[in-house]
């Protein structure tokens, strides 16, 4: 006789039959929804959506009054993210729909078109803000390649690290070609003089790289060699040189370096727990700059208080965990790698932007993704995203469970319409 075999307790569930005589559906407890094979879809969809939301409103409350100082309409810049937001969300649609055939078919054409996007910056197209040279600008038209680069880096990481996997362990396969052709994509950037963003692109190959497989101590060879550029380029810079100089001294020139972190934390001071209310903000008077940019979160803090800033927080802690669970779920090396990178930009970027407006490192210019204002930067995370929606689309399990449910759905909506008839 062989031995028994102890079968795993289950969460009962009830059979549920909907009206109609339609099959029955059996009715999960919660914690069998939150390990349904769907949820890491549903997270990264609900997540996504909140924060354009919040971000949307809070871009409408803190840009208001300089619109207006400007001689604009005080909706000029809400408006401007409403319609990057209306672009952006057909293109999370389209990217939730693609095959991983074909995005990874996509990895090299796809980053050599960015790159070479990135080089428009140094024709007449190019154009600059606070010493970057940064973007394209047409009649009608400016674009921000570094976002795009940033995208098509991700992708492209996932596709030549997953094909060399079983190579990884020797040191030549794990950083060649990604070092050589990383440093382009980096370095182009950085010839713009946008080091922040060049920061969080170094932070993208280094998810990559690490959930890859590549052997420690040449992750750390490469870690010295990128932590070295920052470095050269930093001391080679008397403005960043000043920043960190002013993050660091206990004496910083408050109407020059440590204006902007001081009126970012008056700002979050004053918000306390509950805030002084939507659209109450003192901050966004013209005392704070960039205050609907890379410190919308201060103007958020003063206005909806510590409870608004958990809720940010919680939400990008719900887009970490899906990320997670979805590589660990997935079978696919390229999903996996492909989501470490993402996950490294989207989350590294929110935490950077987070950590420089409450005074945890020093002023970085990087906005908050989806919540800050700036058109390229949130149609190419929407993008991003979207590109995860596709991978958890393909989840074990996720297909069949996603078909049905939208096959419940109809059955219930011709029910209805049956019974209004």
């Amino acid at each position: 006789m062989s031995p028994a075999v102890a079968r795993p307790r289950t969460a009962p569930t009830r059979a549920v039959t909907p009206p109609g005589g339609s099959p029955a559906v059996p009715e999960a407890s919660v914690l069998g929804t939150w390990n349904s094979a769907v949820t890491s879809y549903y997270l990264l969809l609900g997540a996504t959506l909140l924060l354009l939301v919040i971000g949307l409103v809070m871009v409408l409350s803190s840009s208001s009054v300089e619109s207006l100082a400007a001689g604009d309409s005080p909706y000029a810049v809400f408006f401007n993210q409403a319609r990057y937001a209306l672009i952006g969300l057909p293109v999370l649609l389209v990217m939730s729909r693609l095959s991983l055939k074909v995005v990874r078919a996509l990895a090299w054409p796809a980053l050599g078109g960015a790159v070479a996007f990135q080089l428009l910056v140094f024709t007449p197209m190019g154009c600059g803000e606070g010493g970057n040279l940064n973007w394209v600008c047409l009649p009608g038209f400016t674009a921000q390649p570094s976002e795009v680069v940033k995208l098509a880096l991700a992708i492209w990481l996932g596709a030549v690290l997953s094909r060399k996997l079983p190579l990884l362990h020797e040191w030549k396969h794990s950083l060649v070609p990604v070092l050589p052709v990383a440093g382009i994509a980096i370095g182009v950037v950085v010839l713009g003089q946008d080091l922040g963003t060049a920061m969080v692109m170094v932070l993208l190959v280094a998810g990559a790289m690490f959930v890859a497989g590549v052997p420690l101590r040449i992750f750390g060879f490469a870690g010295l060699i990128a932590a070295g550029g920052v470095a050269l380029l930093t001391v080679f810079s008397s403005n960043r040189v000043n920043r960190i100089m002013s993050w660091l001294s206990d004496q910083c020139d408050v109407q020059n370096e440590c204006y902007q972190s001081l009126h970012a934390g008056y700002g979050l001071a004053t918000g306390g727990w509950t805030g002084v209310g939507l659209g109450q903000s003192a901050e966004k008077w013209s005392y704070l700059p960039a205050a609907h940019n890379d410190f919308i979160y201060a103007i958020l803090g003063e206005e909806l208080g510590l409870v608004g800033t958990l809720l940010v927080l919680g939400l990008f802690a719900l887009l970490a965990f899906a990320m997670v669970r979805l590589m660990r779920r997935h079978p696919d090396p390229f999903v996996k790698i492909t989501t470490a990178a993402i996950f490294a930009w989207i989350i590294g970027q929110a935490i950077v932007n987070i950590a420089v407006v409450i005074g945890l490192a020093p002023v970085i210019g990087v906005p908050l993704p989806l919540v800050s204002a700036g058109g390229s930067a949130l149609i190419m995370t929407m993008a991003a995203l979207g590109l995860l929606l596709s991978f958890a689309r393909t989840e074990p399990g996720a297909a069949e469970a996603l078909a049905a449910r939208a096959s419940v759905v109809r059955r219930s909506l011709a029910v209805i319409g049956r019974a209004r008839g």
